[in-house]
Formats: structure tokens, sequence, C-alpha cells
């Protein structure tokens, strides 16, 4: 019975650690099924283990750079497949010689030639210049007119040529050998042209009347199939090996250095032994694979247990996290799997970088830590793979500072990079001796992962859609005092809109102080009240000097309409569309407290007015973070500080203290992880600034 209790209490907690479950699953799939070479080698550096004998036959692999240059040498010379469309000039033959002899007939009888020349005269005239259209069009159709040209040809179509498909026999041509449309459209054109130059001025303008672009269509038709199947094969008879290690061949010795050529051999070897493990020890290959992820998920998942339990807490936090190093490890593993582009294309900078536009620097660290281990599994040259990313995730995260700032963005991204670039570089550097032997392909490859990294950013409003965060940029958007709501608040509740940008100011100058978001408290203290704008007459400071409209009503009624303006505030914050965080301010800047002024008037008239407590007393809930508490103190702070009437330095210092204590003492941080030391801070701040606001003036003295 104890562990069923047990589970019932811890329900929520259980089901969270099984989103820890299956994204080990997740992971674990894709993850690869080969063994782990024993030996760790770096190339420049010596063999630091004992003298290395084959152990079987296997072949030495051709580089990334050696298989990409073969494949570029055979598709520079490679020529497209164009297929010849037969029909095409028969029926555009057909449709111009009907469309020829309808407008000379009407051109004819229009211009009434047929009064000035006989009907022989005519005909000649029409036959000759049908006889040279058609030689013109027989010209263009039998050379060809190709299709989609410019976007096919690229820059080498003179050199490369093109092959024709006629009758299912390729043809191999040049460029400049067939028609463009426009090339074809012009060549027609000058023979029209010609007639118009050497015939009567009276049929000048029947040849105009002939729209040669309607007839003129492509007759060489791009096939991508068999272009891409020809092209397919070419690449796929590129040898991926250049040789052959027997087995007990010696391969390199005790402290003989790696060279770039026994580096390769050594690669090689790494690659068919982990493929031979694996083959045969594939479970438990798999369970080693389970222990070590595992280990990783555990140590996060207590790690956000100890420092981060709010995560835990919602399961839309926890999910993203997860989703996002799953997500990072299967794209990493299938990269590597198809072999199309390198692992340095992968943006993993990403992680800390999305991690910290929603959550904080130390949590955006440690996540990209977890991931870039777990992909370091299975990453060829692991330590310099996990060493550059770490350090490339620092450098995001410590740059990646007032992200709403416009090219802040690209400043990061160029960090990134430049880190990238100066570390391969100091690599090659020791493995080569000289930078010079950088692999500018490797360089590519990093400038490609940092245009991704500054395009997935985009993906930033998607996840705030998805669930339910708030970047500083969003922050900033609702902020902006000429939105709807806070333009309505300002015209319909003056009072009260002053009092929220106040409250704004004293709350966002405290979380800096404390550590925080200055950006979110900004956000929320401006949106707290804004279910004022119902009814805003009730409230004292939206009210004129001579009007009171609580004179008529019973006390209950007065704490009814000024409590109101928390559930109306949800309402509307829910019906405009605000995010979570920002409702959270609204619905908690009372807490549990009570409408004391009209509390203390009812308990003064009716002996049983402490029975009837429950009328008085906001619905809460108490806040339950820094945020929502700093604010609470503001609104409370700011509102009685414009009731004094003796303003002095010591009157201020005093009221701060007496309300805050009393919020203390009635619990109403107790749900917020904010310390004692932070509430004085927050006391020591509130003074000062209010100190500032009322500060006594000179008295300017009258002019005599």
């Amino acid at each position: 019975m104890s562990l069923i209790r047990y589970m019932q209490i811890n329900f929520r907690g259980i089901f969270r650690s099984f989103y820890f479950l299956i994204a080990l699953l997740v992971v674990l799939v894709f993850l690869p099924r080969e063994g782990r070479f024993k030996y760790e080698f770096q190339k420049g550096k010596p063999w630091m283990h004992t003298d290395l004998y084959a152990p079987f036959d296997f072949p030495i692999y051709k580089t990334e750079a050696e298989i990409f240059s073969e494949k570029s040498h055979i598709l520079k010379d490679f020529k497209p497949f164009f297929r010849y469309d037969s029909l095409a000039q028969e029926l555009a033959t057909q449709q111009l010689m009907s469309d020829y002899r309808d407008i000379w007939i009407s051109y004819v009888k229009t211009n009434r030639l047929s009064l000035r020349y006989s009907p022989a005269q005519l005909d000649a005239v029409s036959a000759k210049g049908e006889s040279i259209i058609l030689s013109a069009f027989d010209n263009v159709y039998s050379k060809g007119i190709i299709d989609q040209y410019e976007s096919i040809q690229g820059v080498n179509k003179t050199e490369n040529g093109l092959s024709i498909l006629r009758n299912n026999i390729a043809y191999e041509s040049q460029y400049n050998d067939v028609y463009s449309k426009r090339k074809a459209i012009d060549y027609v054109n000058g023979k029209l042209q010609k007639i118009i130059s050497s015939e009567s001025p009276n049929f000048a303008g029947f040849w105009n009347l002939i729209d040669v672009s309607k007839y003129i269509q492509p007759n060489l038709l791009y096939d991508d199939f068999i272009t891409q199947k020809f092209k397919n094969e070419l690449i796929a008879n590129v040898s991926l090996t250049k040789g052959l290690i027997q087995s007990g061949e010696r391969i390199i010795s005790n402290n003989e250095m790696v060279t770039s050529e026994v580096f390769q051999v050594l690669e090689s070897l790494k690659r068919e032994y982990e493929s031979h493990i694996g083959n045969r020890n594939w479970l438990l290959v798999m369970l080693g694979n389970a222990l070590l992820v595992g280990s990783l998920f555990i140590i996060l998942y207590l790690f956000l247990l100890s420092f981060r339990t709010e995560i835990l807490k919602e399961d839309s936090k926890t999910l993203f996290i997860l989703s996002l190093i799953a997500f990072m490890v299967i794209v990493s593993s299938y990269v590597i799997k198809s072999g199309i582009v390198s692992i340095y294309v992968v943006p993993l900078v990403i992680v800390p970088i999305f991690i910290r536009t929603f959550f904080d620097a130390r949590l955006a660290l440690f996540i990209h830590l977890v991931t870039i281990f777990v992909v370091g599994f299975f990453v060829p040259n692991s330590f310099e793979f996990v060493f550059t990313n770490f350090l490339a995730g620092v450098v995001s995260i410590i740059s990646l500072t007032n992200l709403y700032r416009r090219g802040r963005l690209f400043i990061t991204v160029a960090f990134v990079y430049l880190t990238y670039v100066l570390l391969y570089l100091s690599l090659v550097t020791i493995e080569d001796g000289t930078p010079l032997a950088a692999n500018g392909f490797v360089l590519l490859w990093y400038a490609i992962n940092a245009l991704l990294l500054m395009a997935s950013y985009q993906l930033v409003y998607l996840f705030e859609k998805l669930f339910g965060f708030l970047s500083d940029a969003t922050l900033i958007e609702l902020s902006d005092t000429n939105l709807d709501l806070l333009r309505k608040l300002a015209e319909v509740a003056p009072g009260t809109f002053q009092h929220s940008l106040q409250v704004a100011n004293l709350a966002e100058t405290a979380i800096q102080k404390i550590g925080g978001n200055p950006l979110l408290v900004r956000a929320g203290a401006l949106y707290h009240d804004i279910g004022k704008t119902i009814n805003p007459l009730y409230y004292i400071e939206n009210q004129p000097f001579d009007f009171n409209p609580h004179k008529n009503l019973d006390f209950t009624e007065s704490a009814k309409f000024i409590i109101d303006h928390v559930t109306e505030g949800i309402k509307i914050a829910h019906k405009a569309g605000l995010p979570q965080p920002i409702i959270d301010f609204i619905q908690t800047h009372h807490g549990t407290t009570k409408v004391k002024y009209f509390y203390n008037l009812h308990k003064d008239k009716f002996d049983n007015g402490v029975d009837d407590v429950h009328k008085f007393t906001y619905p809460g809930p108490r806040p339950d973070s820094k945020e929502t508490s700093i604010v609470m103190m503001a609104d409370a702070v700011e509102a009685a500080s414009r009731s004094m009437k003796n303003i002095t330095v010591q009157n201020i210092e005093e009221l701060v203290e007496s309300i805050i204590n009393k919020q203390q003492a009635e619990g109403q941080f107790n749900d917020a992880d904010i310390t004692f030391r932070d509430i004085t801070t927050i006391k020591t701040v509130f003074k000062k600034k209010l100190t500032n606001i009322y500060h006594a003036r000179i008295e300017y003295p009258d002019s005599k």
C-alpha cells in the first residue's frame, strides 16, 4: 500500500520521467549499431599505443575530398539529355498556315488589294511569304528549340554541350548549334523583315500582323529522369577505395608519427573494425549505447530536479528540451550515415541558442553539453568534434545578449563561425605543422553551418506558438503602448495606465538588481490592471474629484467591483490572445490578499464581519516566481504612495517596509523562488525610486 500511495502522490513526476525514457528510446533507434574502435589517434601526433598490425584484410578508403574531386571531374564533362519532340514542328506549322491564310484573306479584303492586283499576283506574294516562313520554321525546328535554356545550361554550356534523344538514340550537340525560343523568334522575324523590305509597301502591313511567337514552341525537352539516371550511374562507378591492407601487415609502430597517409589507413581500419564488431555483437553494442546515453539523460533529469524544478513541472518545457536533443541527434545520425555532406554542416549551436532564448544561460550550456556528448558517440574524431562545438556553444551563449536588437543574431553567428574557423585552423596546424594544409571544403561546411544557424533561428516564433514560450522580441512587442489593449487602457482608464507605467518602472529596476527577466516584468506590469478597463470609475485613480460611485453601494458590492478587475482582466487577456506568462501577472498581482479598505469598514459596521472575509478576498493564486512577486510588491507600494499626504524620506521607507512585511507575513511569497535577501534588495530599490519620484523641488520666487 505504501508504494501505491507513493505513486499516487508523485504521479506527475513519475509520468514525466517517461518523457525521458521515450526520448532515450528514440535516440537509441538512430544511434549506430557499430562497435567503437578501441584506439585513439590524431593526425600529426605520435601513435601512443603498441605496434598495430592489421587484424584482417581491409580496403583503404578515399577521403571525402578525393571522392568529391573525382565526382566533380566526371560531372564536369557530363551532357544533360533533351528529348526531341517530332510532333512540335508539325502542330506549329499547321496552326501557322491556318492563321496565315485567314490573315491574308482578311488583309486583302480590308485593304481592297484585289482592285489593284490580279489574283495571280496576290497568290504569288502569298506563296512566296509562305515559302520563306516555312523554310525558316523548318530550319529552327530541325536544329532544335531547347526548353529551359538559361536554367539548364549553366556556366559551361558551350563546353559541355548536350545529348539529344531522337528515336531513343542519343546524339551529342553543342548549345550554340540549337536555338532558344527567343533566338528562334528573332531568326524567323529576321526573315520576315527581308520580305517587308523586298515587297511593295502595300503588303508590308500584312507581315507585321503575323505574331511568330505564338507558333514557336520548344521541341527539345529536358529529360530529368534520363539525365539523373546517367548522372547517378557515373557517380556510382566512382570507387570508394584506393588500395588494400592484408591481414598481419604492420600499420604503425609505437611513437611513430601519424602522417596523412597512415591516418587514412587507420580511419579505414576503424571503419571496418566498427562494422565487424557491430555485425557480430549488435545487441551488446546497443546495450552499451543504452547505458551511456541513459546516464546522460539521468544526469539531465537530476540537474532539472535540483536546479530547475519548474521545468519538470510543465510538460511543454520538458518536451521541448527532450525533443530538441532528440532531433539534433537524429539529424546528425542521418548526415553521418548518408555521407552526402559533412557533419560540420549540422548547426548544433542552435540548441544553446534556442534554450538561451527561452530559459537561462546555465541551462543552455548544460543542454548543449548533453547534446554534443550524445552526438559525439558516433561522429569521427569525437574529441575534436566535442571540443569545437563546446567552445562554439559557449561563444554563442556569451554573445547572445539583447537578442531583440536588430543585428545581434548576425553578430552571434559571426562569432560562432569565427570560433569554428580558428579552432579548425589551430587543429590543422597541430596535425600538419601549417595552417595552409587546411581543407577549404571544411571551411565551406562551417559557412553553411552558420547560414543554417541564422535560418533556423526563425523557428523561435513557431516554438513560441507550439509550446507557449515567450522570447525577448515578443515581450518587446507586447510592451508597446500603442497596442490596442494598452491604448484602450490609456484612453478609458488614464489613472490606471499611469499607475501601470510606474509599477513597470519600479518592478523592472528591482528585477535587474536581484536577477530575472526585466522584459517579462515590464510587460506583465503593463497588463496587470487591464481588467480596470471595465467600469474604470470604480477605481480611485480614475475618479473625478467630485464623483465616487461607491457612495451608494454596500461594502461587499464595492469589494466585488474591486476584485472583479482581476477576473475581468483574465477574460480580456484570453480574448486578446495574451500569452499565459503575462496572464499570470494579472492573476497573481493581488495574490490572496483582501480589499482591506472596504473590509475594515465592513468589520466596523457589523460584528460578524469576520465571517464574510471571503467576500473581500482576491481569488489568487499567490505569485510563484520572482517576477510576479516583484510586480505584486510594486503594485501595492506604488498605489499606497499616491495616498500619502506628508511625503518625506522616512515616511516612504516606513510605507515600503510596512506593505511588503505585511505581504510577507501573509505568506504571499511562499510559492515563489525568492529569498529574504532578494526582498531586502527590492525594498531598497523601491525606497530609492519613490524618493526620486516624490523628491522636494525648489520653490521658484515670484518676479517683483
